[in-house]
């Protein structure tokens, strides 16, 4: 049987992928964020997954403020970089997983989500940038990906509590996919940032580490949080990280099972304007 065995988190600051593609991961500014990264690279040249679900945003690139899916998955068999208004990024086709998606999309709408299928879609930095974080910048991804696109740019956002739900009704969909398939999940965005009005550049450091720590700890407690709490206190854009509930609610010990083994943390500011924030939770 299919099975996730681990969960990444990691921002997806769109600065980074331009860092990477015109060669400056070298320099002073960026040195330290990439570093952050060595450990994960390896790790996941170790546990190369078969697939990986990869939770993002769009960002008014597939989906424009005339269509506004809440959770929309994509269900395609490939998936080509988006040109954002500077050309797309010169990195690698994303292949999909159509079978495992469609299982999934069958699986999790009968669970009671309505999940919007999307058979053909471009993703944009949201999906490629964690991406490249995690694979540095091959010839080709070495797994297929399925996208999970969820709808934090216009209000309303799902709660936290809506999308933790969502990562268990994902758990559940892949552990009754009859292959033996090694799955991980992604969830990405945040942390603290704001990019517009009086309060631009906010970063708060102490916010975002206790954040991670409530989410490897007591991930439904964390999954409580109101959006107001998000806003106060990690910026606007701090509500992209209701995303890494949906990875956090499709581990195991969320349904019972052993707690998962934290592999890596790491946290860096700043990041162009932006709190970047990454985690690795395997399951036992």
């Amino acid at each position: 049987m299919a099975r996730i065995t681990a969960s990444v988190y990691t921002s997806h600051v769109p600065a980074i992928g331009a860092a990477l593609d015109q060669g400056k991961a070298g320099e002073p500014y960026w040195q330290p964020l990439f570093r952050g990264f060595d450990f994960s690279k390896q790790w996941l040249a170790e546990q190369r997954p078969d697939v990986v679900l990869l939770v993002y945003n769009d960002h008014a690139t597939a989906f424009s403020l005339d269509f506004i899916p809440t959770f929309a998955l994509g269900t395609a068999a490939r998936y080509a970089p988006a040109d954002e208004g500077y050309g797309a990024r010169p990195v690698p086709e994303v292949l999909g997983d159509p079978e495992l998606a469609s299982h999934i999309a069958q699986s999790v709408i009968q669970d009671d989500f309505d999940l919007t299928l999307v058979n053909r879609m471009d993703v944009d930095h949201g999906l490629t940038v964690p991406l490249s974080l995690m694979c540095g910048q091959p010839r080709a991804w070495p797994f297929r990906v399925i996208p999970l696109a969820v709808n934090v740019v216009q209000y309303p956002a799902p709660s936290g509590r809506r999308c933790f739900q969502l990562g268990q009704a994902i758990r559940r969909a892949v552990d009754s996919f009859d292959a033996g398939l090694n799955v991980q999940i992604w969830g990405t965005g945040g942390m603290s940032h704001q990019l517009q009005g009086p309060r631009a550049g906010l970063i708060n450091r102490e916010w975002d580490q206790a954040w991670l720590d409530q989410l490897i700890d007591d991930p439904v407690a964390c999954s409580q949080i109101p959006h107001i709490d998000y806003v106060r206190e990690a910026g606007s854009e701090g509500i992209e990280l209701v995303m890494w509930l949906i990875a956090r609610g499709a581990m195991a010990d969320v349904a019972g099972g052993a707690r998962p083994v934290v592999k890596h943390r790491f946290y860096h500011v700043p990041a162009s304007n932006t709190a970047v924030g990454h985690l690795i939770l395997e399951n036992p």
